[in-house]
């Protein structure tokens, strides 16, 4: 079984979000892999250990600092790496972004077909939840989104989809992209082992060029959507500062019955 997932850097979620010329503003200071995402590295290894062989690529598009995603996604037990960096795709929009995620999977799947594309539930920057359908469209594959549970047998992938209203099975025929849920598993703890690893293993370095992907139709200049505006946070006004004397908890919970809280 071959599995190609897709992981993104994102800023750090304690971190100060901030803004430049209309995109989020990123460094290797701030930045991890997308927390959602070791969900979907999870699923992958998973899936390889129950058919009893396989190989899992972790896929990451973004600049210089994004291997860092790809190498977490190693020392989490993926077996290969890939990391997609161009200027030219600075400013994609999630349109752009599967664009050239597609790409990169074509190319992948074109050396040895690939069963599945499997991705995190969203990206915690930016929160669309829109990438599997948009991959999937690109690619032209089956799509399952927003899985607890997945399973392949007999050439299908088959999921459980929780609902406000409903809980869904569905399947699906491979090659096929799936997005999982926080639900779908507990992601592991890298061993030492695997984290020393890491630091030295291959990571693939692919272009557009590489891709065969026309800068004109990635980027700032071919995104669909843009941030119109976008202002700093305003600081927290009328805080109350509680100096625990032995009684913080019985002022807390008068606090919040006051408020109608409790």
């Amino acid at each position: 079984m071959r599995i190609l997932v897709t992981v993104k850097h994102t800023p750090d979620l304690q971190s100060q979000r901030s803004f430049t010329d209309g995109h989020v503003t990123r460094s290797a200071e701030d930045g991890t892999m997308n927390e959602l995402d070791e969900n979907a590295v999870e699923a992958a290894l998973q899936l390889v250990e129950a058919a009893g062989e396989g190989e899992v690529y972790a896929l990451t598009v973004g600049g210089p600092d994004a291997v860092a995603a790809v190498r977490k996604a190693l020392q989490l037990g993926a077996h290969h790496a890939i990391h997609v960096c161009d200027d030219a795709i600075a400013g994609s929009d999630v349109f752009g972004t599967a664009k050239v995620i597609a790409a990169a999977v074509t190319k992948v799947h074109e050396e040895a077909p690939l069963d599945l594309v499997i991705t995190g539930m969203a990206a915690l920057d930016g929160l669309t939840s829109m990438l599997p359908t948009a991959l999937a469209a690109e690619l032209d594959w089956s799509q399952l989104t927003l899985a607890s549970a997945l399973s392949v047998a007999d050439g299908e992938a088959t999921i459980e989809r929780h609902l406000p209203d409903a809980h869904e099975t569905l399947s699906a025929p491979l090659p096929a992209v799936v997005s999982v849920t926080d639900e779908a598993n507990k992601p592991r703890y890298p061993n030492f082992k695997l984290i020393m690893a890491a630091r030295k293993a291959p990571v693939a370095q692919w272009s557009l060029t590489d891709l065969g992907v026309d800068a004109a139709t990635v980027g700032s200049g071919a995104a669909r959507t843009s941030v119109v505006d976008a202002s700093e946070r305003p600081p927290r006004e009328n805080r109350i500062k509680v100096t625990d004397t032995g009684d913080a908890g019985t002022q807390l919970a008068d606090f919040l019955i006051e408020k109608g809280l409790a």
